[in-house]
């Protein structure tokens, strides 16, 4: 009977067995564990709150169940008729019509064309329904489809929001000291945990059965979080309908991003190859040095520059060459074009999802803000009494909260300080040990270490922000979750853009700028300034980025693989009673025993609380910006990320499918601010490209080296290498030497070094000018919204006011909707041909 069923039918059976999963129609878990270890006086404080808000909820109309064992479970479920009357409150969406269109991404399309086999493609069973839909009224029931039934009219996740708004903003105390809802409750620990249930386990049953059988957590475990799914496309309808629009979207940006890295990797590592062909042919990388005057005391180059081939700029051609202002140049246009057809991609999904208006119409004050607002104001859209906090207030709590960022903000700074004099200072050490093998890798040494200590220190910097971060961000007030969130992301963006960006520009833009020259050189506290090696800053940049890039990517991805297996098995070795004395085989049959009796409101106590998107989307915007701000330093950066998503992508399932409890859906239009996050990062990757080329890379010089002395770069190296002044050398038993810089014999700056300067600056506005206006015209032609999205979106419109009409109802189709205005049109022209009306309409269009 199921396989002959439609695909509208097969779609009601899955969502009938699936609300008989849900372990007899239980929507939210609330959880409590007495402690012991606590005083009286908190535990009566506690229960007395707890006991209010348990009353609250009954007089909502919540039903309740309660499960005492070792630890207290109440089990939530809301009747019909809170669901109706909560679902037009928060402006719950109801399916009008199905929609038959298939949804086929960008590179199907591809390969299709090229008649290339698609090895990413699986048939994933039970795909959810595209609906035309609107805002749900009880009013109109009967015109919505499903409801008939009113079992399953509501999905699971829509009871699920309806649960949560209604914990959310139900009191247990006195409002104005802010006890209100189950956020608060939790983080008194009143309650241990509040939950939605997941839907079954998520293994399949052995011996295996139909794919068409399994329950969505089973669905997604076998098509997307298991590691043998690593090539295939992610199944997003059904993340998003078990999940949320706000989860699925993430997913979504982060598979559009992977793919989009996989042209950048491969054209990086083509250039990083071509570095490896310049070194063996490049000219000035294998001129002889040893003729020429030492260098300059202290060690200011490497002692590389005295033997014959110097290994220090071979190696640096792997960074600095012709090759990476290509990739420069592709990764800006690169960026520029990804954002525009994500855009496009985000709105087709959003629509598809029926979040295309969200925060514009449909999303509603924060439950926090409702309890907590001191006042209430007409809407100006609505026309409805809502929360209101005043602007004025919130601006000063604003302006107070930014005096915490600047703060931290030096702090970072000092932290980046104290970095630098640390190299410096282990570095003079390192040189005057006495050790010839120490002494000559005292600078690479002591970058590498410095590298480390700058990656540990933003780490811990970063977690102590984040909390400060939320404390200010809970007393602005703000009074939507999306603004909520946005304001807390860019206070936290704010700081770690300058924490784990500030030594990369330092080492970029300003390391070897300010070292003075031989009888002169400029110090920072009593230690000379730092100063590139003889390869260039480049194979600095490249070092540094590496270590924080990669080495933050490999940490977060151990801990996300290791963490929540340790917290899991501390916790259900808490949780579970301690073995009798007896024989391992009676032990494990007993665990088996107790596993399988154990019901579905414990299994989900025992797995980990999701703490959100957050970190998730800072981890790729930061990688990001690595990848196209600093790229010029790392071709190989895009492929890092590569494997590093290819990899985070199945962590972040098996985390949200096996180990996470079930997040309360969020909806959402789109990923937030990130998305503006990401547009500022392009832009700052355009410039720090065209500085990097013109100030940091020995592009431009070799240039001008080239068509204004010798086309063949012999003598390049001598020209960029000046002369120590006579009053040094009189210091220094009448020795001259050498040191990096355009400078003549009494350390005046030469012609060419203006010349030179003139170059690079007309570089800067050129690159720029011409990638912002390429990238201007690839905005002008690709639109955001594609064109059959739009005219979806005008069906949908229509559809909706059909439904919410009082004399019309939709149909299947929408024909018998247009016959029957069709027919009344024509009643309505001829009754205006009949002589008694003409002089009725006539009398009441002249009072109109």
């Amino acid at each position: 009977f199921f396989f002959s069923c439609s695909n509208i039918h097969q779609h009601l059976f899955v969502l009938v067995i699936r609300q008989m999963l849900c372990s007899n129609w239980t929507d939210f878990v609330l959880v409590w564990e007495e402690s012991l270890k606590e005083t009286t006086s908190i535990n009566s404080a506690h229960r007395k709150w707890r006991e209010a808000f348990l009353d609250r909820l009954k007089h909502a109309g919540l039903q309740q169940e309660k499960q005492k064992k070792k630890v207290s479970f109440i089990l939530l479920s809301a009747p019909w008729s809170v669901m109706c009357f909560y679902a037009e409150e928060i402006s719950l969406r109801a399916p009008l019509q199905i929609i038959n269109s298939s949804n086929i991404n960008w590179s199907e399309k591809i390969l299709k064309k090229v008649s290339f086999p698609n090895l990413m493609a699986q048939d994933v069973p039970n795909p959810p329904p595209e609906y035309y839909s609107c805002q749900f009224r009880a009013s109109k029931l009967q015109r919505f489809l499903g409801s008939d039934n009113k079992e399953t009219f509501f999905t699971t996740t829509q009871r699920h929001r309806v649960l949560y708004e209604i914990l959310a903003r139900t009191p247990y105390g006195s409002m104005r000291k802010g006890e209100v809802g189950i956020d608060r409750l939790l983080n008194e620990q009143v309650f241990s945990a509040a939950y939605p249930l997941h839907e079954g386990g998520f293994r399949t049953q052995n011996p295996p059965v139909s794919p068409e059988s399994l329950s969505l957590r089973q669905i997604l475990y076998q098509y997307w979080a298991k590691w043998s799914c690593w090539n295939k496309y992610q199944p997003l309808d059904h993340i998003r309908e078990y999940f949320g629009e706000k989860i699925a979207l993430y997913f979504a940006w982060l598979g559009f991003y992977t793919g989009w890295l996989l042209p950048a990797s491969v054209v990086g590592t083509v250039v990083f190859l071509f570095g490896f062909w310049l070194m063996a042919t490049d000219v000035p990388a294998s001129t002889c040095l040893s003729d020429y005057p030492p260098v300059c005391p202290p060690v200011c180059l490497s002692t590389c520059l005295t033997v014959c081939p110097p290994v220090c700029l071979q190696v640096g051609l792997l960074f600095d060459n012709g090759g990476t202002v290509f990739f420069s140049v592709f990764m800006s246009f690169w960026a520029v074009t990804f954002l525009e057809y994500w855009k496009r991609t985000g709105s087709t999904l959003a629509h598809r999802w029926n979040c295309s208006d969200f925060e514009d119409i449909e999303e509603r004050p924060r439950p926090e803000f409702t309890a907590m607002a001191p006042m209430t104001m007409r809407n100006p859209v609505t026309g409805a009494e809502e929360p209101y906090f005043p602007e004025k207030t919130r601006l000063h709590r604003m302006l107070s909260g930014c005096t915490v960022i600047i703060t931290m903000i030096v702090v970072v700074l000092m932290f980046l300080i104290s970095i630098i004099l640390y190299r410096s200072i282990l570095r003079i050490i390192m040189q005057k040990s006495g050790n010839s093998f120490v002494s000559g890798f005292a600078g690479r040494i002591a970058s590498i270490s410095g590298s480390v200590l700058n990656l540990i220190v933003i780490l811990m910097l970063s977690r102590v922000y984040i909390m400060l971060a939320h404390i200010l961000t809970r007393w602005e007030m703000h009074r939507t979750q999306s603004k909520y969130e946005d304001m807390f992301i860019l206070k936290v963006f704010v700081f770690q853009i300058i924490n784990f960006y500030s030594s990369p520009v330092y080492i970029a833009f300003f390391k070897g700028r300010f070292i003075g020259y031989p009888g002169n050189y400029h110090k920072l506290f009593g230690i000379r300034n730092e100063d590139c090696g003889a390869g260039g800053c480049l194979i600095e940049l490249a070092q540094e980025m590496l270590v924080i890039m990669v080495g933050k990517q490999l940490i977060n991805n151990i801990k996300e693989f290791v963490s929540p297996k340790l917290t899991t098995w501390w916790k259900n070795r808490k949780l579970s009673p301690r073995p009798k004395e007896g024989g391992e085989k009676e032990e494990e049959e007993e665990e088996m025993q107790r596993k399988e009796q154990v019901p579905p409101w414990e299994k989900d106590y025992q797995l980990l609380v999701c703490e959100g998107l957050f970190s998730e989307y800072l981890e790729m915007v930061l990688q990001f910006g690595f990848i196209t701000i600093f790229v010029a330093a790392c071709p190989l950066a895009p492929l890092f990320a590569l494997v590093n998503n290819w990899v985070e992508i199945r962590l972040d399932a098996q985390k949200f499918v096996t180990e996470y409890r079930r997040p309360v859906v969020e909806r959402a239009q789109d990923i937030g601010v990130w998305l503006t996050i990401l547009q500022f990062i392009t832009h700052a990757a355009v410039l720090s490209n065209a500085f990097l080329i013109s100030f940091t890379s020995s592009f431009l010089p070799r240039l001008y080296y080239r068509y204004t002395k010798d086309n063949t770069l012999t003598g390049f190296i001598n020209f960029t290498l000046a002369t120590s002044p006579s009053n040094f050398n009189q210091q220094h038993n009448h020795t001259s030497c050498r040191y990096r810089s355009l400078r003549d014999e009494q350390g005046e700056y030469l012609p060419e070094y203006y010349h030179l300067l003139a170059i690079r600056l007309s570089f800067v506005i050129v690159f720029e000018h011409v990638v912002f206006s390429i990238g201007r015209l690839i905005d002008v032609m690709v639109p955001d919204i594609p064109e059959e999205v739009e005219v979806k979106m005008k069906r949908e419109h229509y559809m909706a006011k059909m439904a919410l009409a009082e004399n019309q109802v939709p149909t299947q189709g929408g024909s018998k909707v247009m016959e029957e205005r069709t027919g009344d049109r024509g009643a309505f022209l001829s009754a205006l041909t009949h002589p008694k009306n003409r002089t009725v309409l006539r009398r009441r269009s002249s009072k109109t």
